[in-house]
């Protein structure tokens, strides 16, 4: 078995208000694996990705990444979050070929890097637009070959497609299972939407209301590669989402309760 590229052992986060939002979670994700996080709404799933980063620390015990415990911002993560931290006064070159700058990587290799994701996210021609003249799903590629441009061994997505419209959805999600096939890199990705986690993934994650705990894990078997529409029709895609819902059901009743007396 191959040893896990990031672990959780008896990992418990509380917040300074007294909210747990993980307690005692254990977890084994293995390297070049894409794993989908799901549970209902504020059950941990973004904090875990933060502890993954090194942007949090847990209140209890070891979140670890290469076998080593996560000291400080985990070097060789890459984050995409939800909303796109372009910068507005920046070109889709400038933005795209940003982290390289960072990281003291200028000329002709910063030069050629950027001009490559830029043309494996399908924005050849649009370097020198700005963030305010592209489309949603537009902003959405430059953030991607923004986050892969500097090569991350590990890829964070927090609901990274969630707000964009249905096609321009589906039309990300083959993009980056594309851009991922191959790559050698291990995605977590955290979503509600259970039939986005079965198409995408290698393994889908099904958490409990908070305090979150992990109740089930799953090995999605669909063959690859995948075309995340028709997969859909597959009947094994089916028959793994009738079980994955029925461990997913009672969480989300539950967290929905909650918050219903929670404003009663």
């Amino acid at each position: 078995m191959t040893a896990p590229i990031i672990g959780f052992s008896h990992v418990t986060k509380t917040f300074g208000t007294g909210y747990t939002a993980l307690r005692d979670v254990d977890l084994a994700i293995r390297p070049h694996r894409f794993v989908a996080l799901v549970g209902p709404s504020g059950c941990g799933k973004s904090t875990s990705l933060a502890l993954i980063a090194g942007l949090d620390v847990p209140s209890a015990g070891t979140v670890t990444v290469r076998g080593k415990p996560v000291a400080g911002i985990s070097n060789g993560v890459g984050f995409l979050f939800q909303r796109d931290a372009l910068l507005p006064w920046k070109t889709v070159r400038e933005n795209v070929g940003l982290p390289l700058l960072l990281r003291g990587v200028r000329g002709a290799e910063a030069a050629e890097r950027t001009a490559d994701f830029i043309s494996r996210v399908g924005l050849r021609g649009f370097e020198q637009r700005y963030p305010h003249e592209l489309s949603g799903g537009m902003r959405k590629r430059v953030a991607l070959a923004q986050t892969l441009v500097y090569d991350p061994e590990i890829l964070l997505m927090d609901e990274p497609f969630s707000a964009l419209d249905v096609q321009t959805r589906n039309l990300m999600e083959d993009e980056l299972l594309a851009l991922w096939q191959g790559s050698g890199k291990t995605v977590i990705f955290v979503t509600h939407d259970l039939e986005e986690a079965i198409a995408l993934a290698d393994e889908v994650v099904v958490m409990t209301a908070g305090p979150a705990r992990v109740k089930a894990t799953y090995d999605v078997d669909l063959p690859r590669p995948r075309n995340v529409q028709e997969v859909r029709f597959d009947r094994r895609f089916v028959d793994l989402y009738a079980a994955m819902w029925n461990d997913l059901r009672d969480e989300v009743l539950e967290s929905y309760e909650r918050s219903r007396q929670a404003t009663q």
